[in-house]
């Protein structure tokens, strides 16, 4: 968000807290995108803040409360509260239970059992969600615009432009079982709590095969989780890292240092097999 929305959206949530008596003096940022997250203070609140009408932060109320009943490993909203999104000044609230996170992190076991019983969970489920490929037309939509792109150059449009019409058409043929999936559970939506791992921000849910989901997650967390197809696995990460750097080239891309993401995933999809997973980038650029 631009530093004014920041400072709205910092407001909006702190002011509907203190209304449901959640003392919040202060607000920490946690995380800053094209939604905030924050640690507010000192009522110990997590709170995620969208501008209005850019969220589906009820889909995600009815989800995690359908989820939670269901023991699936995921934050839970916050109990002294109504669970609903909240809205004030243009921007829809949530509140969650803030967890204090605690060392070591937890095995690729630990992290592939959280998932599969995440999973697990999901099927039990049946709420209206978007199929994993409407992902994949947002991430072309991006790239067959210049307007939108405008400083993909043309050799790399082409290349990312192939590359999500043959991914796609790649999965579909496989015809493998689908199912409601978290969409986006890399590291950053893992807590690490004294409850184990958990996840955060169902946002981006969808259904698909698993190896969607297990394409956002470090190699070894794969190499945990039962009965994975090789094959699908590493047409999903390929699938991956060519979405997340249409979406770096977005002209509203918020992400930071989304430039300097988009060049290196171009660089990767360049260079070819075998496919690194989307930490593995992240890490290089962090230079980690």
């Amino acid at each position: 968000m631009e530093i004014t929305d920041v400072t709205r959206a910092i407001a909006a949530a702190t002011s509907i807290a203190t209304s449901l008596d959640l003392p919040a003096d202060d607000a920490v940022v946690l995380h800053d995108s094209n939604k905030l997250a924050l640690r507010l203070t000192p009522c110990d609140v997590f709170a995620r803040v969208a501008p209005l009408g850019q969220e589906v932060a009820q889909f995600e109320v009815d989800l995690a409360q359908r989820l939670v009943a269901a023991g699936a490993p995921l934050a839970a909203l916050e109990p002294r509260v109504d669970p609903r999104v909240y809205v004030r000044d243009g921007f829809a609230v949530t509140l969650w239970t803030y967890y204090a996170p605690v060392s070591p992190e937890p095995s690729p076991a630990d992290v592939a059992k959280a998932l599969k019983l995440l999973h697990d969970g999901m099927r039990t489920v049946d709420l209206p969600s978007p199929r994993f490929t409407d992902r994949i037309t947002e991430a072309q939509e991006i790239v067959a615009d210049p307007d939108r792109s405008p400083e993909l150059a043309d050799a790399d449009r082409a290349l990312l432009g192939g590359r999500l019409a043959g991914l796609r058409r790649a999965i579909d043929d496989r015809g493998a079982v689908e199912q409601l999936l978290h969409g986006e559970p890399h590291p950053g939506n893992v807590l690490v709590t004294e409850h184990g791992p958990l996840f955060i921000d169902l946002e981006t849910c969808c259904r698909g095969p698993v190896e969607f989901d297990l394409a956002h997650m470090a190699e070894a967390v794969a190499e945990h989780y039962p009965g994975v197809d090789q094959e699908l696995l590493d047409d999903c990460r390929q699938l991956v890292l060519a979405m997340v750097a249409a979406w770096r080239w977005d002209v509203d891309d918020q992400f930071p240092r989304g430039r300097q993401f988009g060049e290196e995933l171009l660089r990767v999809l360049r260079a070819g097999a075998p496919w690194p997973t989307l930490d593995a980038v992240v890490r290089r650029v962090d230079g980690l």
